[in-house]
């Protein structure tokens, strides 16, 4: 690549645990001749996504390519945060072909586009695509998306009733925002599922928007690298709940970071992760496990009741600790019944 042509990004956005992290993995093992960079965007102190993908670096995109931001939002502190880490990606030697950024799945991705004008690096870099992902099931089953006609139906019952839930806002601008949809775990959904929740995103798109299925993060990486959509030259046609506004808030969201003992049983523990999403409305779980007589790690995700666990590294001198990163809206996140749910 030219130093003098711009470097292309591509934005992958999503519902939490819609599957970006497995998604940027399949794209590193996958480069296709080109020299990736990542920026990985955490929601929680707990870098568990951005260590996911330093386990399975490789030459065309080393552990030193991959960065971290873990202060829940990265187009809230462009300046202080986004501006420099994109800078120091730049300047890595060999320089990247390409830079693939993961935001939290609380991120609108709108006002991360407004970032790319930033005088320090408008004429270097440019968003080749914005790439959104969405649980089929999650989506069939409604929960990230709102009823239309039930709440039409309650507004005019009750003028002063909120008819946007924050998930259903944060949903809706990731599709507005998008080049490309992901409809993910579609072995999961069914066909009727599938059907479902195409119509549900259909609904809510802005305009017509690609919507490729895919399963366990598996697509051809020329299908969503390369679109040179130049989004940040294009924002009026990608329409968002806070146009107008300077900025947005992320109080609707909290997390907490659990420490949890050695355990015994993975079982007990995914049976405890199921238990508390159901009664406190958790939206998403993740973080490692240390397992009695196991020298593996056990990688524990969860969204909603939905928990998949798996061995994926030696924890070798590294300190055997468990900590899991919990993700609510605010008003469902009471750290002593968290706790008490998965420790007690």
């Amino acid at each position: 690549m030219s130093d003098l042509a711009k470097l292309p990004v591509t934005v992958i956005t999503g519902f939490l645990g819609a599957g970006k992290t497995t998604l940027i993995r399949h794209l590193i093992q996958n480069p296709q001749g080109k020299r990736l960079a990542v920026v990985v965007n955490e929601f929680g102190d707990v870098g568990v996504d951005g260590e996911i993908l330093k386990s399975c670096a490789i030459p065309d995109c080393p552990a030193e390519n991959i960065m971290e931001l873990s202060n829940g939002c990265i187009c809230c502190t462009v300046a202080d945060d986004f501006i420099p880490t994109i800078e120091a990606l730049m300047a890595l030697e060999p320089r990247p072909d390409h830079i693939l950024i993961e935001t939290s799945g609380l991120a609108l991705p709108k006002p991360l586009l407004k970032a790319f004008n930033w005088p320090d690096i408008r004429s270097k870099i440019t968003v080749d695509g914005v790439i959104a992902l969405a649980d089929a099931e999650a989506v069939a089953d409604g929960r990230f998306a709102p009823n239309v006609a039930a709440v039409d139906a309650q507004r005019e019952a009750d003028d002063s009733l909120d008819h946007e839930t924050p998930l259903s806002e944060v949903f809706e601008d990731q599709i507005s925002c998008a080049d490309i949809i992901l409809l993910t775990k579609t072995d999961l959904a069914g066909a009727d599922g599938i059907a479902k929740a195409r119509a549900v995103i259909e609904a809510e798109s802005p305009r017509p928007i690609p919507i490729v299925e895919i399963s366990e993060g598996v697509v051809d990486p020329r299908v969503i690298l390369g679109l040179a959509a130049a989004a940040e030259d294009d924002m009026d046609a990608r329409p968002s709940h806070h146009d107008g506004h300077d900025d947005h808030e992320h109080d609707d969201f909290e997390s907490i970071v659990v420490d949890i003992p050695e355990i015994a049983d993975p079982a007990d523990l995914v049976a405890r992760i199921e238990a508390m999403a159901k009664d406190q409305n958790i939206l998403r779980v993740k973080g490692y496990a240390a397992v009695k007589g196991k020298p593996m790690r056990l990688l524990v995700q969860a969204v909603g009741a939905r928990v998949r666990q798996q061995y994926d590294q030696p924890w070798g001198t590294t300190e055997r600790r468990g900590r899991l990163v919990v993700i609510a809206e605010h008003d469902h996140v009471n750290p002593d019944a968290i706790r008490a749910a998965l420790v007690d």
